[in-house]
């Protein structure tokens, strides 16, 4: 029977080291340190090799001089205890789960970056450990000095390491933390306390209006556009910004103003006439103030002209006159469009740009036209949209003048024969023509008479006598060796007479 006990002996032997029995070694302080080898009982909870190696039968014989201990008998009571102990070592296996549920760390560094009269501002750095699973963002929340309630300011989570807290009370004091929130979980917030302080007990930067260099002359607009200006300010803690006009506040339901810590906005959707002005901006902050003045000017085309009227027409030249226009467009007229149609085309066309008068003349009109003439006037803003027409139209009409010839006076132009070229002496060969040439003047137009050695030449078909302009001529055809001699020109008329000479030699052809 002995023999039978000895196995279940060896069985729970292993295994009460394995839950560690304070009472085993205290009954058998022999044994105990030779079963003791932890290195098998620390490895059976490992993976479920344990009850595979219950056979091992080394430790049952190197145990066979106890078995007389009577312990051995207890052992076998305490059998169920080892075996629920192998069962729940799987219980454990689930706990590595527990890192995918690890809450972030608490955000670093936090701080407050600036604070103005209602608001603070707080920067952070990101927290060192994250998880496993991302960031959602970070909740920031308040609890006024002297309360415990903590209240969150933001009503979402967001991932900006930044965050302004608005609409806070001057003067008081808050406790301000922020946590950082995951899907596994919210870390513990990291605090920092920080006094609103009343803003009217010190100024640290003196307020100061910034205006745009486009502003500080007339802003001009025209009706209908829209006015949109920002001008820039600086001051802290945060300036009370105040906009009037004539010392009265503004009107509000066409004027809208917006204000931040750093800039004022003026915007006017549809520009009016009525919207030009002063305004007066100031900034303040306690008894300090920085003032500035803005001018604006909304301006519309001009009126037409009036009482047009066509002054005189003359030649082909008109003069019309008219005064200026009721209405300037709020901007000053800087001249006006003089333009003129005739009747036959219907047509209008300009005549005169930008004619700084309030009169003018119209010339180079076409003669037998009739014209009408109309006049525009001129701002900054453009043209009117109406022009100014004369009543009555100028008919351009053709004027009568007499030609009267210059009376010049009467000269005597009486003068007798006088030769103003003579003849010259020529010589010729016989059987070819030749000429004799001379000029003469003289008024009345002196007699030519053309002599031969002191005879007169009449009418032989061998000679021809010609003159013309003064200039007298006279051909010899085919003259021969007794053609040769003296040739005399005369000229006779009421008041004398002149001759010229010249001689004629004529030699016989070489044969």
């Amino acid at each position: 029977m002995t023999g039978k006990t000895a196995p279940p002996a060896t069985d729970p032997a292993p295994e009460a080291p394995k839950k560690g029995p304070a009472p085993t070694p205290k009954e058998e302080p022999a044994p105990a340190p030779k079963e003791e080898p932890a290195p098998v009982p620390k490895e059976e909870p490992a993976p479920a090799p344990v009850p595979k190696e219950e056979p091992a039968p080394a430790p049952a014989a190197e145990d066979p001089p106890a078995p007389e201990q009577p312990p051995a008998t207890e052992h076998p009571a305490a059998e169920p205890a080892p075996v629920p102990t192998a069962e729940e070592a799987p219980a454990p296996e689930p706990k590595p789960e527990k890192p995918k549920a690890e809450a972030p760390s608490s955000p670093l560094s936090l701080a407050v970056e600036d604070v103005s009269e209602n608001s603070v501002t707080l920067t952070w750095r990101a927290p060192e450990q994250i998880g496993r699973a991302s960031l959602d963002g970070y909740v920031v929340e308040i609890c006024k000095d002297g309360s415990t309630d903590w209240t969150a300011v933001n009503k979402e989570p967001f991932l900006s390491t930044r965050y302004t807290i608005q609409d806070l009370g001057s003067g008081d004091k808050i406790h301000v933390r922020v946590k950082a929130v995951s899907a596994s979980g919210t870390a513990p917030a990291v605090r920092n306390t920080h006094g609103l302080c009343e803003q009217d007990k010190e100024i640290t930067d003196e307020p100061k209006i910034r205006m745009p260099r486009h502003l500080r002359q007339t802003y001009v607009r025209r009706v209908g556009d829209a006015v949109n200006m920002m001008i820039p300010f600086q001051g802290k803690p945060q300036p009370e910004v105040i906009w009037t006009k004539g010392d009265q506040p503004l009107d509000t339901s066409r004027i809208n103003i917006h204000n931040t810590n750093k800039d004022t906005i003026f915007y006017i959707r549809e520009a009016q006439r009525s919207d030009s002005g002063k305004y007066e901006l100031a900034v303040r902050i306690n008894g300090a103030e920085d003032k500035a003045t803005l001018d604006i000017r909304v301006i519309e085309p001009p009126g037409p002209p009036q009482n047009l009227k066509l002054v005189d027409v003359w030649g082909f030249n008109v003069a019309l006159e008219w005064t200026p226009p009721l209405d300037n467009g709020n901007s000053e007229i800087k001249g006006y469009m003089v333009q003129k149609s005739d009747k036959k085309s219907g047509k209008w066309f300009t005549a005169l740009e930008r004619c700084t008068r309030t009169s003018c003349t119209i010339s180079d009109l076409i003669i037998g036209n009739t014209y009408s003439f109309r006049v525009f006037a001129e701002n900054a803003c453009g043209l009117s949209e109406k022009a100014a027409v004369t009543s009555r139209v100028a008919h351009i009409q053709k004027t009568k003048t007499a030609y009267q010839p210059e009376k010049m006076p009467q000269r005597d132009m009486m003068e007798p024969p006088k030769f103003t070229q003579p003849l010259t002496d020529r010589t010729t060969t016989r059987g070819y023509s030749t000429h004799l040439f001379c000029c003469v003047r003289g008024f009345p137009q002196p007699k030519i008479i053309w002599m031969k050695n002191q005879m007169e030449i009449r009418e032989d078909p061998k000679y021809i006598a010609m003159i013309e302009q003064g200039v007298c001529s006279l051909e010899i055809r085919k003259p021969n060796p007794f053609d040769g001699g003296i040739y005399t020109c005369k000229a006779v008329n009421a008041l004398g007479e002149a001759s010229v000479d010249c001689k004629l030699d004529v030699k016989g052809k070489i044969g």
